[in-house]
């Protein structure tokens, strides 16, 4: 008993000194942060804790740049919103940020992996996230302070050219200055709608998490593309009674190759019913109207999921008087910085490309950041 204890003892100094050495291990006890100040400066203010978001703070304290990032909901919280046992179409290495490897045991990183991958970035480089914090309006202001409470003794070294409102989950409202916002707000929240009666009805939903919820039940996607066929394979693994509804003849091209297979299979055999050409008119409590080549069709479903992708969220933006071309969605801004046309407001991650999300994903946006980083370096150089 005597040996035993010992030998615990010294395995426990071990632990110490390696704690030690590298530090807090990740998700252990700490205390809490002080509470944020009612109004501050700082460098940088970037709205939005996506990956391309925190990519950009990263970049941004690199060159000596305090950037504070605001986020609505939780951390990276487009990609929590994500189904919940969706794997990426991407490999690990193209989602990484900072430097920082991102490793699986699989081909292709899941959910969960991301999850997990961005918090420990996000703690590595103690990067300042406050979650679950609005951003209400971005204004433009004179100089240092100007219409502001005494920012404090400690003000940030470049010169504040934007006030940002911003409001807790709690209801209390701050104030940052800053020298230059990022937007970096991402598709999520703002999903594309079908226009037709009852797409408010309880059991429409836009944003699908896994089929459980519909087991044994009569179900409706809608759309031809990833999101729809994921959600549809999914709902039929769980045990639900799924019809693809979508307007063009066939499935979309670019749905991940190794899924498309599946559904093609589940498709052809008749345990995911499709209805291509084919439009909804109306969702009715128990059943959904559609308009097909052959007639007026009604569809039981006790569920029903528009997978019909998202629209840029460009409110930030317009409230700026950044130009947004109307045909493209692209806001007006040089690729080479990611400046927009107004001075000081950048662009990091989807918005860049407007309506077209195909064309900018985590694997080119990350890089947003290093643009941005460089344009405001040589300011202060």
């Amino acid at each position: 008993m005597t040996a035993g204890r010992h030998v615990g003892s010294s395995a426990r100094d071990a632990r110490h000194e390696l704690r030690d050495e590298i530090g807090p291990v990740p998700g252990a006890r700490r205390p809490p942060p002080p509470p944020h100040p009612d109004h501050e400066r700082t460098d940088v203010v970037v709205v939005g804790a996506g990956p391309c978001g925190l990519a950009a703070a990263i970049a941004l304290g690199r060159v000596g740049l305090r950037a504070v990032v605001l986020e609505r909901g939780c951390l990276v919280s487009g990609i929590y919103g994500y189904p919940t046992f969706m794997t990426f179409f991407s490999t690990a290495e193209r989602l990484s940020i900072g430097g920082v490897p991102f490793s699986v045991a699989t081909d292709k990183p899941t959910r969960r992996d991301a999850l997990a991958y961005y918090r420990t970035v996000a703690r590595h480089f103690a990067l300042d996230v406050r979650q679950y914090e609005t951003v209400e309006q971005v204004e433009h202001i004179g100089g240092p302070g100007a219409g502001g409470a005494d920012p404090g003794p400690d003000p940030a070294p470049l010169v504040p050219r934007f006030r940002v409102r911003s409001t807790t989950r709690g209801g209390r409202a701050r104030v940052t200055e800053a020298h230059a916002v990022v937007v970096a707000t991402g598709y999520f929240g703002h999903p594309n709608r079908l226009g037709v009666p009852g797409e408010d009805l309880p059991h429409v939903t836009h944003l699908f998490r896994e089929g459980h919820e519909a087991y044994d039940l009569p179900v409706v996607v809608v759309g031809g593309g990833n999101s729809a066929v994921d959600a549809a394979l999914d709902l039929y693994r769980a045990g639900a009674r799924v019809t693809l509804v979508h307007f063009a003849p066939a499935l979309d091209r670019n749905v991940k190759p190794w899924v498309m297979p599946d559904i093609v299979n589940r498709i052809a055999e008749g345990s995911i019913a499709a209805r291509f050409e084919s439009r909804v008119t109306a969702i009715e409590p128990d059943a959904v109207v559609l308009r097909t080549p052959a007639g007026e069709e009604r569809v039981p479903a006790a569920q029903v999921y528009p997978m019909l992708g998202y629209q840029p969220n460009s409110g930030l933006l317009q409230q700026l008087g950044v130009p947004i071309d109307p045909t493209t969605g692209i806001p007006a801004h040089d690729p080479a910085t990611m400046e927009t046309a107004v001075r000081g407001v950048f662009l990091a991650g989807v918005l860049a490309s407007g309506f077209d999300a195909n064309k900018t994903f985590i694997e080119n946006g990350r890089h947003h950041g290093d643009l941005i980083a460089a344009r405001l370096r040589s300011e202060t150089a």
